[in-house]
């Protein structure tokens, strides 16, 4: 065979593995878009999603409508409230002040509240950042709910649940709570000197140009903002009212998915926290008797098709978020929707598991 021949052979290889590739990227961007056109439709609340490997962008999309009244369509950089992903930024913010020397994981809670009933246990941080507390969670208690158009601070709302019966000893159980996250807010803001909006701004948002993050408010004006709804005997409603100060450090952050990739980079990229405070976020702890609770910290540890995934979503009025990533591929998949009747859980984990089988990840 002759240079040309070679040459030509050679060439007619790489188109065929570029068309190979291509086509196989267009089969799986159908593939999510039957998933999430089968949940969002057209003219009902919407969603947005964003794929993305080692950082690039393969899908990004947006569905449905982002204000129902004024019919106006959603946007990929609209701006959701993301519920309880919120307590990844406060885990990471208690790394932060630990690498800083500011702070102690093993430190008991009494040293930051000294009259914190613990009922002789011993609860530390490490117990709230992983759900092991046995702290009771203050959005399980049928009172709270009497009093959510009520603005709180941090202490006042530890005062509302810090007298309930504890659900069990610190350490022998796993319970999602999100007390444990109220009292790590509270940490952030008696360390800082600075509320826990404006660290988390500050130290977070900032220096990784998150310029669609914010802490939530129903007064600032924010661009992109999308409308949250509840569905009601069939019909959309609007959301109804939740003060932002009671989610707080458990849940009362906002994002699009452009910022959380930014987020998620981060994390991956060792930009905020060391190596050594990764491994301990992303580590599957284990209660007294040996049971790992799949959690660390801000972050439930999976698998989906046997492949290992970091987890998270969120809940709050009139909006639901999930984020899957998966280590191995660094593969970073985001749904974040506008109304809390369409939970994206179930689909971000399929499309977790179409690209796991798309792409013949091991498992």
């Amino acid at each position: 065979m002759n240079y040309l021949n070679q040459k030509s052979v050679f060439l007619a290889f790489i188109c065929a593995f570029i068309i190979n590739i291509s086509q196989a990227q267009q089969h799986l961007e159908t593939k999510i878009d039957s998933i999430l056109l089968a949940k969002y439709k057209p003219n009902q609340p919407g969603a947005v999603a964003i794929v993305t490997k080692k950082g690039k962008v393969f899908y990004k999309k947006a569905f449905g409508n982002a204000n129902m009244e004024l019919e106006v369509p959603m946007l990929t950089n609209n701006i959701f409230k993301i519920g309880s992903m919120t307590k990844q930024f406060t885990a990471i913010s208690i790394l932060m002040l630990q690498e800083q020397g500011q702070l102690n994981l093993d430190d008991e809670i009494t040293k930051y509240i000294p009259d914190y009933p613990t009922h002789g246990q011993k609860i530390t941080i490490h117990n709230l950042l992983t759900h092991t507390s046995g702290i009771k969670s203050y959005t399980s208690i049928k009172a709270f709910y009497k009093r959510t158009k009520t603005d709180l601070t941090p202490i006042e709302l530890i005062d509302f649940f810090k007298n309930e019966t504890p659900d069990f000893n610190s350490g022998t159980k796993y319970k999602y709570n999100n007390s444990g996250y109220i009292i790590l807010g509270h940490i952030i803001e008696l360390i800082s000197n600075q509320s826990y909006a404006e660290f988390i701004s500050q130290h977070i948002f900032q220096p990784l140009n998150m310029s669609s993050s914010f802490y939530g408010s129903f007064s600032k004006l924010i661009k992109n903002r999308a409308s949250g709804y509840h569905s009601k005997n069939g019909t959309y409603i609007n959301a109804t009212y939740l003060s932002l100060t009671l989610p707080y450090a458990a849940g009362s952050l906002m994002s699009s998915v452009d910022d959380l990739l930014k987020w998620q980079q981060a994390i991956k990229n060792n930009t905020l926290i060391n190596q050594d405070s990764k491994d301990k976020v992303f580590t599957n702890y284990k209660l007294k008797d040996g049971e790992s609770i799949n959690y660390g910290y801000g972050w439930s540890l999976k698998s989906i098709s046997n492949v290992p995934t970091y987890e998270h979503g969120g809940a709050i009025p009139g909006f639901k978020s999930m984020g899957v990533y998966i280590p191995s591929e660094d593969i970073y998949i985001v749904v974040l929707t506008n109304c809390d009747c369409n939970s994206p859980t179930k689909a971000t984990q399929k499309i977790a598991e179409e690209i796991i089988t798309e792409l013949h990840i091991k498992k």
